[in-house]
């Protein structure tokens, strides 16, 4: 095996958390920076604590935010539209009924009844 390749371990390494605590544990690197440990995990303390390093609950509350907002106009508008599709498909409805009451009335469709027998009576030559 070569010599040297192996990286320098430190029994005493020291891990520093955000909230504070700090722990000696055994690593590669002499100090560690994390951001939860289990004084601070929500897991082990049973309280949420949102930890946001990025801005990404922000930006994402943000979007969630414009996007109600969008939502909402667009409902509006929607609602507005199908408002007036209802009324005017009521007027055709009631122009269209009352075009063919006013057709039946002037054509006066005459009917004829079917033979008694349900036969249909033919010619004689």
């Amino acid at each position: 095996m070569k010599k040297d390749i192996q990286p320098i371990y430190y029994s005493d390494a020291k891990i520093i958390c955000a909230c504070g605590n700090n722990f000696n544990i055994g690593s590669t690197t002499k100090e560690i920076h994390v951001e939860i440990c289990s004084k601070c995990h929500p897991f082990y303390t049973g309280k949420q604590k949102l930890i946001d390093t990025a801005r990404r609950v922000d930006r994402f509350k943000a979007r969630l935010a414009k996007k109600e907002t969008i939502d909402k106009k667009t409902k509006k508008q929607k609602n507005t539209k199908t408002i007036k599709q209802k009324n005017t498909r009521t007027d055709k409805s009631i122009n269209n009924q009352q075009s063919t009451i006013n057709n039946k009335k002037n054509n006066k469709i005459k009917k004829t009844n079917p033979p008694a027998d349900g036969v249909k009576k033919i010619k004689e030559k």
